[in-house]
């Protein structure tokens, strides 16, 4: 397949980078505003060619909107504009009801997949991608009754291609679960950091005494705000949700600190253990 990717960032890079090695894509056009993303992404070849959006729709069967889901809400309708019936469009974003909801009354609706590859990290940038980082994630296709059934296949090939396993779920739900076990992470993690670098004013101190603990908590904190602002904005309702539920659970532990409370502070710290039985 000839393949356009809007967004040629670290998921955007990575899924050219892995599909490119699986020879799923026989050249790649790489569209991106950030042109140092585009001079990036032809020096270490995960694109063959920078071009601009109309040429990369014109000249794909398929193509990839790796961009923060805001962008992607607004510029999905325009992609489906320009496709025919033989193209397939998909997304890579982490919120999904609202991009299904921006052309559920689009002509073209039915040449669009929903996909959300449940991999990310802290960095971003073509020169962050690395081919093998989907292997053995999770890959969500939503609604998957709204797209044709050749679009709908040419994505599951992709998502076989990146070597994750397929999970098919409806855009509101999908939303919810990722409210829970991606988005509050990031939350967290900026509040914390924003916790430690408010109290502990000696930067080296933090550097000299911080455990792999502590940075393996706060490492989603380098994560930047271009794209997780979006996610919070397209999330907004579920997020608070979620985020009401973690600060119910902090005055749990609050309370058990202040009243002395250590047997209901254990009993806390092992429930929260159950988790072992379900991430391994």
């Amino acid at each position: 397949m000839k393949i356009s990717i809007i967004g040629v960032g670290l998921i955007g890079g990575s899924m050219a980078l892995k599909l490119r090695e699986k020879k799923l894509a026989s050249f790649i056009y790489g569209i991106d505003n950030n042109t140092q993303h585009i001079s990036d992404a032809l020096e270490i070849k995960i694109i063959d060619a920078g071009v601009d959006l109309e040429h990369g729709i014109k000249n794909s069967d398929l193509i990839i909107l790796a961009i923060p889901v805001d962008a992607a809400r607004k510029l999905l309708p325009s992609v489906l504009d320009l496709v025919s019936d033989q193209q397939t469009v998909m997304d890579a974003g982490s919120t999904k009801a609202g991009i299904v909801n921006a052309v559920k009354n689009h002509p073209k609706r039915s040449r669009f997949v929903a996909f959300h590859p449940m991999w990310g990290t802290e960095n971003n940038g073509p020169k962050s991608a690395i081919a093998e980082s989907f292997s053995g994630k999770a890959g969500v296709i939503c609604n998957k009754e709204k797209s044709a059934d050749d679009a709908l296949a040419t994505v599951e090939k992709v998502v076989n291609a990146l070597d994750m396993h397929m999970i098919y779920m409806n855009a509101e739900d999908h939303d919810v679960h990722t409210a829970y076990i991606s988005h509050i992470s990031h939350i967290t993690s900026y509040a914390l950091a924003n916790t430690v670098l408010e109290k502990e004013r000696e930067e080296e101190t933090i550097f000299q005494l911080a455990s792999s603990g502590f940075s393996s908590t706060v490492r989603l904190a380098k994560s930047h705000p271009e794209m997780w602002v979006p996610i919070f904005k397209q999330n907004k309702e579920n997020v608070l949700d979620v985020l009401n539920e973690h600060i119910t659970q902090l005055r749990k532990f609050k309370s058990a600190l202040e009243k002395e409370n250590y047997e209901y502070l254990e009993e806390l710290i092992s429930n929260a253990n159950r988790i072992r039985g379900i991430l391994r």
